[in-house]
């Protein structure tokens, strides 16, 4: 019975605000460690990892688990919370694994986005994805074509797409954005005169152009693809890894205020929010790094809200998730059915 009234409400959910649009972000190797439990005081307090311990502390430390993660992640933990779901809070039972043996970040966005953890990718080399992502089979869907775009801050999502086969736009790392407007304009001069501190373009101006995009071509499914947190935590250092994902929360909160702003996407647009993998524990200074032989770095988490979401907060008690199910959900919340001429794993049950 309670089986039939929740997939009852779902649909009645789904007929009063149809799923429209979907938008999918990601922060590349951010731990759900920090997203459950807030900044992790053994890393916090260590001078190699923080070297301005008091500074960080101000910003980002408090004595519980729940204040902690609401400094961090503010948006996550009361827009999202209240009105979508969080999954993979491992101390309360619940789970979300890399299904691919790899953990690492091509095998990971293919896995997301083909619901395949195909073993023949092993690497983050760039090669074209032979695998159909669901995005490329959006695309072909009709009132789609055209109408799916993905802005990444790491360069090698244009072969993870496999862009120049499937039509799916993608841009990333310094890519021109080729967009006669004021603003394009501004953005692009930004991004090829500021510095690069992680090596690719920085997450902002990732985001501020996707955000252009958003508003001015209203695509239908929109990837915005972050990068810091990985990068910074393969450096070890603690302090701007914290920063980079309290900064991401706060462009997760100005896209969702932008979404509200727009006609279009106001009251029918879902936000899914994730990673590629996850990352050590702070065990041997594990936590900067993520492979096949580091347990933890297959342990991942998934947020989402929105039409399609039955509202249920924080997810507790026995649960188990896998990011190849995403491909599939984010299909089936536009209605569709993802089928290729590879596997592809059933989308989450809400």
């Amino acid at each position: 019975m309670k089986v039939v009234l929740a997939l009852t409400f779902c649909s009645q959910l789904m007929a009063q605000n149809p799923i429209k649009n979907i938008v999918i972000v990601t922060l590349d190797g951010m731990r759900w460690q920090e997203v459950f439990n807030g900044a992790d005081p053994t890393l916090l307090n260590n001078n190699k990892f923080t070297p301005d311990i008091k500074e960080l502390s101000s910003k980002f430390w408090a004595e519980t688990n729940e204040i902690r993660r609401a400094k961090l992640f503010p948006f996550l933990w009361s827009t999202v919370k209240q009105n979508g779901r969080i999954y993979g809070n491992r101390n309360a039972g619940n789970y979300v694994n890399v299904a691919n043996r790899y953990h690492i970040s091509y095998p990971g966005y293919n896995e997301i986005f083909s619901g395949y953890p195909d073993t023949a990718i092993s690497s983050n080399k760039k090669i074209p994805n032979p695998n159909e992502t669901v995005l490329q089979f959006i695309n072909r869907q009709k009132g789609y074509e055209g109408k799916v775009a993905a802005f990444t801050s790491w360069d090698v999502f244009p072969y993870i797409f496999n862009s120049a086969q499937s039509g799916v736009y993608v841009n990333a790392d310094i890519d021109t954005l080729k967009f006669s407007t004021p603003q394009f304009s501004l953005l692009n001069d930004i991004q090829f005169l500021s510095t690069k501190p992680i090596g690719v373009r920085t997450d902002v101006l990732t985001y501020m152009a996707a955000r252009e995009y958003m508003k001015t071509y209203k695509p239908r499914v929109l990837y915005i693809g972050l990068d810091e947190t990985d990068d910074y935590a393969h450096r070890g250092e603690y302090d701007h890894y914290l920063e980079s994902a309290n900064a991401s929360d706060a462009m997760l909160a100005d896209l969702w205020r932008t979404i509200q702003s727009i006609p279009q996407y106001k009251d029918k647009t879902t936000l899914i929010i994730t990673c590629d993998h996850g990352r050590g524990d702070k065990i041997k200074e594990n936590w900067r790094h993520h492979e096949k032989g580091i347990e933890e770095s297959g342990e991942t988490w998934i947020a989402m809200m929105g039409p399609g979401i039955i509202p249920a907060g924080e997810m507790q008690g026995r649960g188990q998730l896998y990011q190849q199910q995403i491909a599939a959900t984010i299909a089936q919340l536009l209605g569709l059915k993802f089928r290729s001429s590879h596997p592809v794993a059933a989308a989450i049950e809400f």
